[in-house]
Parts: structure tokens; sequence; C-alpha cells
């Protein structure tokens, strides 16, 4: 397979990872992925939460979780303070509502340092895979070689570029 391609197909996947990670953290936003991988204990068997029930978001601050089977309302509610998500529970017979509450000056410092941390991270896995495919171009005659590292190097230009504008998406919405 062409470095190159294998080069960008590596970068779709952390910038996908990196919106992924970026998703599961708390803002003033909420959200159905903070809570729709959460792990309940229902019927004697481990399930998410999306899995029992349907997720829905009342603003500002309110996820309401809709369970299937009534019956299950415990088990989530156990399984969803069991997480720590830091989110308060109130639960009556048509389902749970999780609220969101405000987030504090030291709690957007955490969380940003927290974000630029994943964003470092996976630059450096980045890196390492540049590195490899550098020494694939190395190998090839001159002229390939300077069209192969020009090219890489747009490769991973743009990469930066994408992963910057997720830090800065993550940073607008904690601020919001």
């Amino acid at each position: 397979m062409d470095p190159l391609k294998e080069m960008e197909s590596l970068m779709k996947d952390i910038v996908s990872f990196v919106k992924d990670e970026f998703g599961k953290i708390r803002s003033n936003r909420p959200t159905t992925k903070l809570v729709e991988h959460v792990k309940v204990d229902y019927m004697g068997a481990e399930m998410q939460v999306s899995h029992l029930a349907s997720l829905s978001i009342n603003p500002p601050r309110d996820i309401f979780v809709s369970p299937w089977d009534k019956n299950a309302i415990p088990a989530i509610t156990k399984g969803i303070d069991a997480a720590g998500l830091g989110l308060g529970i109130s639960a009556d017979s048509s389902g749970i509502r999780l609220t969101m509450p405000e987030l504090t000056g030291e709690r957007r410092i955490e969380l940003m340092r927290l974000i630029k941390g994943i964003a470092e991270e996976n630059r450096i896995k980045m890196r390492s895979h540049r590195d490899r495919v550098v020494k694939v171009i190395n190998t090839l005659p001159e002229d390939q070689k300077f069209k192969g590292k020009e090219d890489l190097q747009k490769l991973v230009d743009r990469f930066n570029g994408d992963i910057d504008a997720l830090v800065e998406a993550k940073e607008e919405e904690l601020n919001a």
C-alpha cells in the first residue's frame, strides 16, 4: 500500500478518535454521549444505557432518559449514579432527568488541560507514524523522495489544523 494513503487513513482515524474523546468531555451543553455508554446491571446482564432507553436533550442543561421498560428505571439510576458523572439525578414513573450543574472556572481550566493533553497525545502518535513513513520515503529515488516528503508535510499540516480546530471548538463550547 502507498505509505501516504496509509498515513492519510491513519490521520482520519486519529482525528475521528479525538472528536469522539472530546464528545465525552462534559461541557456546559448537555450531550447524550455522556451517558449512552454507561454500564447498567439489568436483569443479571450488564448493558449500556443506550440499549435500555432512548436519550434526549431538554435544554438548557437536562438529559432525559426514557426507558423502554419502566422496571429498568431503578437500575439505570443506580448505574448512572455509580458512573460518577456529577449529574443531578431525579427519577419518576416516566423516566430519569439528569441535570448538569454549572461548570466552575477551576473545572473549566482542568477540562482545557485534559483536552490539550488528548490533542498532544494524538499529535505524538501522528509524529511516530510520520517518522515511519519518512523512512519508507527515504528509500525512494531522489525525485520521488522530494515529492513524497512534500506531500507528507501537507498531510501533517492538515492533520494539525484539524486537531487545532477541534481544540478551539471544544474550548468555545466550554466557555459558552
